[in-house]
């Protein structure tokens, strides 16, 4: 049996009639960036994530970017971040001239832990970038504490979280800003690099109009200095059309979630061998972006090239935390410096949670990682 991390085609093939008669409609009309298609996109993904506005970009990262420049965060400042997430996150914060401050995460959730934070906050700090990991917001009300009180911005990386919600509100809609990737392996992907900033702020709103398109405004009058982090049309119509579907591909990741929980609990496996993800003690919507697992004694490596030679798709998200990659090294951090997000890097592994996988392969899945482990 062949289990795959994450297979698109069976998305694509149930959707792909709708899809191919909006890129001829697109490809007819040559207009391809900008215009009426991602206008009606970003007013859909302000409405699902509960915000008042929502403004198209060219990816994720440039989402982060984009934000930081509009407050204008750059040298000299500091803005504080977790180390256990993908490299985006704080290369946005070193690309605009600050200094990313990580923060270690918490053991549970794996998302930044919000009782270290205050203590690194200085006279420099200007922003905290929480990162919504695989799915699961962090405790946003103790972060925003934080930040009204030392008078911060929060862009939220929920890059992987869209339709993921923190006592009942959607995340994006939690900080200053929250910052959306499209990658195509994302639970909503487009056709290439694509992303969008929601926001409840108008005045926050029109800058961001004005940085993705070279900070003009009007036409070739600069004000500011942005960049092209313009959202194509072709992106935001697909999307759009998959948006549509989002919230049943979102139930069949958590019922797929739910019977890997129940056939770890049925297996001989115990947390001696694995930990399953954990749910937060606040109140939560995940929506399992991935499911991660962590191997204990030291095998997780070894389990990942057996389930590979077994045809199972897998992959570490993330094996080195950012406070200890070799292009940080000058901002002094060292091994012992986030412990927790140092032992789960050598932890964890993802295996399939794509909504397409069925029961027989999720139980193929859990066998092998038994046969193992066990």
């Amino acid at each position: 049996m062949k289990v795959p991390l994450l297979d698109l085609k069976p998305q694509y093939n149930n959707l792909k009639s709708e899809i191919i008669k909006k890129v001829e409609e697109i490809c007819d009309s040559q207009y391809f960036i900008l215009g009426p298609e991602v206008e009606k996109f970003e007013a859909e993904i302000a409405e699902y994530c509960g915000t008042k506005y929502a403004c198209g970009v060219s990816s994720g990262s440039d989402a982060l970017i984009i934000a930081l420049m509009v407050e204008g965060i750059g040298a000299g400042d500091e803005v504080i971040t977790t180390p256990f997430t993908f490299f985006a996150t704080a290369g946005a914060i070193a690309r605009v001239g600050a200094t990313p401050v990580f923060v270690d995460i918490d053991p549970k959730t794996f998302n930044i832990d919000p009782s270290q934070i205050l203590e690194k906050v200085t006279s420099k700090t200007k922003a905290i970038i929480p990162v919504q990991l695989f799915g699961q917001s962090c405790d946003m009300d103790a972060i925003n504490d934080i930040a009204k009180d030392n008078n911060l911005i929060i862009i939220e990386d929920a890059a992987q979280s869209i339709g993921s919600e923190y006592k009942g509100k959607r995340i994006g809609s939690l900080g200053d800003y929250g910052c959306f990737s499209f990658f195509p392996s994302k639970n909503l992907g487009a056709f290439g690099d694509g992303g969008i900033v929601t926001t409840n702020d108008k005045e926050k709103y029109e800058l961001l109009k004005i940085f993705r398109n070279h900070g003009s405004e009007p036409k070739y009058f600069h004000k500011y200095i942005g960049g092209n982090f313009r959202l194509d049309a072709l992106q935001a119509a697909i999307l759009s059309i998959k948006l549509k579907s989002l919230d049943t591909a979102t139930e069949k990741r958590q019922a797929n979630a739910e019977e890997y929980r129940s056939l770890f609990k049925d297996s001989k496996l115990t947390e001696n061998e694995v930990i399953l993800p954990q749910m937060a003690n606040y109140d939560v919507r995940h929506i399992y972006n991935q499911f991660s697992i962590l191997v204990k004694n030291g095998k997780r490596d070894e389990l990942k090239q057996t389930l590979i030679d077994s045809d199972i798709g897998c992959d570490v998200y993330y094996p080195v935390p950012l406070h200890l990659q070799e292009c940080f090294k000058a901002l002094g951090y060292k091994k012992g410096d986030c412990p927790i997000s140092e032992r789960v890097a050598d932890e964890i592994i993802a295996i399939p949670i794509f909504p397409e996988t069925n029961y027989e392969q999720r139980e193929f899945v859990v066998s092998v990682i038994e046969n193992f482990l066990v």
